[in-house]
């Protein structure tokens, strides 16, 4: 099992983020994580890094207390709101990138990278401080991609990027995911997640609302599409008739 977090609580003061969560991700499965803005999931995924404490529960990433170092060595995260250092060129970043992980990818793994994202390989000796919002996330993307770690990490991944940036990265997490790696990802593009995900996890004012297919997920609220379905979900009050 790529992630194990059983009955994982987080509270700042009386507001409580997380209230119990149940969360599994089969090593090489793509789950997709969905959620209103506030409904916590960036504070699960700070609690699964171990970036802040949780107040109860237990997480284990590849069956290691998520409090230890070496339940990080094989994964690899990108945040929402990526910031490289704006004084290294987009060539020195990924070269950091990689030689930090000890992938050490080498010149033409760099540009085939760029490639796949639609990254110009002459932006390679931009500084970064000059790239747009959406260059700025696919160079931090490829960055993570080139570690080669089996289990990524993405908050947001497709944050700010034109159509054609969107396909480019979601064609790479396909190709990811047939080469067997693990991916757990958020977004609020629910077409991205059925197009992506082998299985769903909606999260609601903490709660994990429903885990499993997106298929199942549509059948279970009788609806043609994902959209339809989440807005019927988190409009559940009683939580006791979800699964």
């Amino acid at each position: 099992m790529a992630l194990e977090a059983s009955g994982v609580k987080k509270s700042y003061g009386a507001t409580t983020v997380l209230a119990g969560i149940n969360l599994e991700v089969p090593t090489g499965a793509a789950i997709g994580l969905v959620g209103l803005n506030g409904a916590g999931k960036t504070t699960l995924i700070k609690c699964l890094l171990d970036f802040c404490s949780v107040d109860s529960g237990s997480i284990r990433i590849h069956g290691v207390s998520h409090t230890l170092t070496a339940a990080r060595e094989r994964l690899a995260f990108v945040p929402e709101q990526f910031i490289p250092p704006y004084y290294l060129t987009c060539r020195e970043f990924v070269e950091m990138a990689s030689a930090l992980s000890g992938a050490r990818a080498t010149p033409a793994q760099i540009e085939t990278m760029f490639d796949d994202l639609r990254l110009d390989r002459s932006s390679l000796a931009l500084p970064v401080g000059q790239l747009s919002k959406g260059m700025t996330q696919k160079l931090g993307l490829a960055g993570c991609f080139l570690s080669q770690r089996e289990f990524y990490l993405l908050d947001e991944p497709m944050s700010g990027l034109d159509p054609a940036s969107r396909v480019a990265v979601k064609s790479v997490l396909a190709r990811l995911t047939r080469e067997g790696r693990t991916l757990l990802f958020t977004s609020h593009v629910l077409s991205d997640m059925e197009e992506l995900c082998s299985s769903i996890a909606i999260l609601d004012r903490g709660t994990i609302r429903f885990n499993g297919p997106p298929g199942e997920f549509c059948y279970r609220y009788k609806e043609q599409t994902l959209e339809r379905a989440f807005m019927r979900c988190i409009d559940v009050t009683d939580s006791s008739t979800i699964a």
